[in-house]
């Protein structure tokens, strides 16, 4: 395969698809690792939120981290892409009415639906990258905390803001709703098309596939929500 057989053709987009889910997977990972610091504060009530403040400053200032941030952003909208074009693509291919009706007899909706979700997905992100991205990078709006006698900026405080509507809230459980379940067909599709065929393991990555789809959307859901009925402590200072 050509790289531009990669990018134009069924099974080349569905590579494509694979390896930046893969990728996304990972970074899904990394991001509930640092997200889930906030609950340090829970734990010790002298906590103030210094983990996630310091967590996210280095994720922030690493000069590493940054350079994997722009590639996190064109995989992610490589993914976009390449999603709409094989959701437009199945589409048009439907073209006869038995086709459409035994739809569902064929796949799970969640499977015919993948572009729908994708597109929930993306406006969620969009909502998330305005939130906290674009204001600790550019608006400069944040107000700072002083941690070990570095200067940064109060993440923590920000979240316990932004969570404090219920509109954004909503928006943002929903949004995990929308993530679990692109990642219950997504996760085992991802193995499957880079080549693994072997049902035994199928059914295992099938499995882990689940758990990881419910537990990882359920953790990031519970931040707003913890933040919103004040489960969380408010930052003091």
């Amino acid at each position: 395969m050509t790289f531009k057989e990669m990018f134009i053709s069924s099974i080349g987009k569905k590579l494509v698809m694979a390896f930046t889910g893969l990728f996304l997977i990972l970074f899904l990972v990394v991001h509930l690792g640092i997200n889930a610091t906030v609950f340090a504060n829970m734990i010790d009530a002298t906590d103030n939120g210094t983990m996630y403040n310091k967590a996210a400053h280095f994720m922030g200032s690493t000069v590493l981290i940054r350079i994997m941030e722009i590639g996190l952003f064109l995989g992610l909208i490589l993914h976009i892409v390449q999603g709409l074009m094989l959701e437009m693509q199945n589409r048009s291919a439907r073209k006869s009415k038995y086709v459409v009706n035994q739809a569902s007899a064929n796949s799970k909706w969640y499977s015919r639906y993948m572009g729908v979700l994708g597109i929930l997905i993306l406006a969620f992100l969009i909502l998330h990258l305005f939130h906290f991205w674009v204001k600790a990078r550019f608006s400069g709006v944040i107000p700072d905390v002083e941690i070990g006698g570095s200067h940064m900026h109060n993440m923590y405080a920000l979240m316990d803001t932004v969570f404090q509507n219920e509109v954004a809230v909503l928006i943002y459980v929903l949004g995990c709703f929308a993530v679990a379940w692109h990642l219950v067909h997504g996760f085992q599709s991802a193995f499957r098309t880079v080549g693994l065929s072997n049902q035994k393991y199928l059914n295992l990555v099938k499995s882990i596939g689940i758990g990881f789809s419910i537990l990882v959307p359920l953790v990031f859901a519970l931040i707003p929500i913890a933040y919103y009925f004040n489960i969380l402590p408010p930052f003091v200072g």
